[in-house]
């Protein structure tokens, strides 16, 4: 894989800044961003510049981090506030995805931890923390791809939806990681993209990933996904997700759950892959996640040279919908795979 796969989030060499792979831009263009303004960090996670709930995490960890070593020269308790009222501005850009908030709760908490530490000293340590999360991730990513490349089988079909690769986390990826890490020891697969409609994550994201691995990939349109099933090309399918509720109920890309129905009809497992900071406990099933509405000129505009709809149709663009638990064979996390009872196999892994 392409080094900028798997380094597409850190933190600038000058400590104050962000440097950001501009996901908006590929396949056609490889462009970094440096942020350096609260609003510039918002804008890239609201505009999907960096995108994928553990990528999301990881920037906005590093995101705080820096805006805190931009404010190491204020007294303490001003220290404090900005840092507060930094944290519920970018918390503010995405409601639906976990890391997000879990990421900026955490390096809080640190700050916290050390109430009576002058500001520099307390913007080193959430920078610790920011790129332990980073790290973190790595190792997370790796046992994830393990345990989930133990569910497929040299030459099998494999069908995922949306992205869920090296981008939208640190290395491997989630649903993307059994594949790559099945790849570097020799095994091959089919795999069907479904392109992910309407912000095309992916045609644009997981085909580029998956053809620059090396990787046998096809690109087809989300309403393909039940030919393919019929023909009988695919055996397993992988996604990753977004939050995960207590009951095992997931978000993910809008359209997931129209997959899992589909998988269900023709007996094919249907597997979400994400990290243990994705299941929210405190969420108890999939009604009570918060899904985030979009801007209809996606629908409409954003990839064609001229609107394809009429100016005033109404539309409706959900970010995310949510599969039901009894449709999900296994839920993949970095300490193993969770079965069918969620409400038990989940909470074991915090106890």
């Amino acid at each position: 894989m392409s080094q900028y796969l798997s380094d597409h989030v850190h933190l600038g060499d000058d400590l104050t800044s962000v440097v950001i792979l501009d996901q908006t831009l590929l396949p056609n263009r490889v462009e970094y961003l440096t942020l350096r303004e609260p609003e510039e960090m918002f804008e890239a996670i609201r505009l999907l510049r960096v995108r994928g709930a553990p990528a999301i995490g990881i920037c906005a960890g590093y995101c705080l981090a820096a805006l805190a070593q931009q404010r190491k020269d204020l007294k303490p308790d001003e220290f404090r506030q900005e840092l507060h009222r930094l944290a519920q501005y970018l918390n503010a850009s995405r409601p639906t995805a976990v890391n997000l908030s879990w990421a900026l709760n955490r390096l809080g908490k640190r700050a916290h931890a050390m109430p009576d530490a002058d500001p520099p000293a307390a913007a080193a340590a959430l920078r610790e923390e920011a790129i332990a999360i980073h790290q973190e991730d790595i190792a997370m990513c790796r046992a994830i791809s393990e345990h989930g490349l133990a569910l497929i089988h040299d030459g099998d079909g494999v069908l995922t939806h949306c992205n869920a690769g090296p981008l939208a986390t640190s290395q491997y990826g989630t649903a993307l990681g059994p594949l790559l890490l099945g790849k570097e020891r020799g095994m091959n697969f089919q795999v069907f993209a479904d392109e992910t409609r309407p912000l095309l994550q992916g045609a644009r994201l997981t085909s580029y990933e998956l053809h620059n691995a090396g990787i046998d990939v096809t690109l087809i349109c989300d309403n393909m996904a039940s030919m393919v099933m019929k023909n009988g090309w695919i055996n397993a399918c992988f996604v990753g997700c977004d939050r995960v509720a207590a009951n095992g109920d997931a978000a993910n890309k809008i359209g997931t759950s129209g997959v899992a129905i589909l998988a269900k009809h023709y007996g094919i497992p249907f597997y979400v892959l994400g990290p243990t900071s994705t299941i929210d406990l405190s969420c108890p099933a999939g009604d009570d996640i918060q899904i985030e509405l979009r801007d209809p000129e996606e629908i409409k505009s954003k990839f064609y040279a001229q609107p394809m709809a009429p100016a005033g149709v109404k539309c409706y663009n959900p970010a995310f919908d949510v599969t039901d638990h009894s449709l999900i064979a296994g839920i993949v996390t970095e300490k193993g795979v969770c079965r069918p009872p969620y409400t038990q196999s989940l909470a074991a892994l915090f106890a």
